[in-house]
């Protein structure tokens, strides 16, 4: 594998294990409202676009249409989303219920105090570059600063 390539692995494998750490943080967050981070992204985004088409929902989150399927299930198990007929009797129509308007409520000011922290610590950091940030983050070897702020630290060979 050529440098070029080996870089692009690399940066793209932080970013994914950033992204799941983050994820992670929100999971945390959202715990007491019984929702995980996919879920509330699915719930919220559908509340957003007002009643649409499965394929519309699956396009707007970037998701295929069997795994935004998926992502659906719990979430009308629950009683959060309506699944209904569409505006020409061919397809089929999501709408977030009245149950689930108040979990996208509820959910607000919980994701609101998760992205504290992981905003806080995407931060520059000592003019470190996105993939050192992405690499540092799923590591966890991110810590606050001494004045509040974050603080990159970086590992040492000797």
């Amino acid at each position: 594998m050529s440098d070029p390539e080996a870089a692009l692995a690399c940066n793209c494998l932080a970013i994914r294990q950033a992204a799941r750490h983050v994820t992670q943080i929100y999971d945390q967050h959202l715990a007491p409202a019984g929702l995980r981070t996919t879920q509330f992204s699915v719930l919220a985004r559908l509340d957003r676009l007002g009643p649409v088409a499965i394929h519309e929902l699956a396009a707007s989150l970037v998701m295929d249409r069997t795994t935004m399927g998926r992502a659906l299930r719990p979430l009308e198990r629950e009683g959060l989303v309506a699944i209904g007929p569409g505006p020409d009797g061919r397809t089929r129509a999501l709408s977030v219920t009245p149950a689930g308007e108040g979990a996208v409520t509820a959910s607000h000011a919980l994701v609101a105090r998760g992205a504290t922290g992981p905003r806080s610590r995407l931060r520059l950091c000592g003019g470190r570059g996105t993939a050192g940030r992405a690499h540092a983050l799923s590591r966890g070897s991110l810590r606050p600063g001494e004045n509040g702020g974050p603080t990159c630290v970086s590992e040492r060979r000797g």
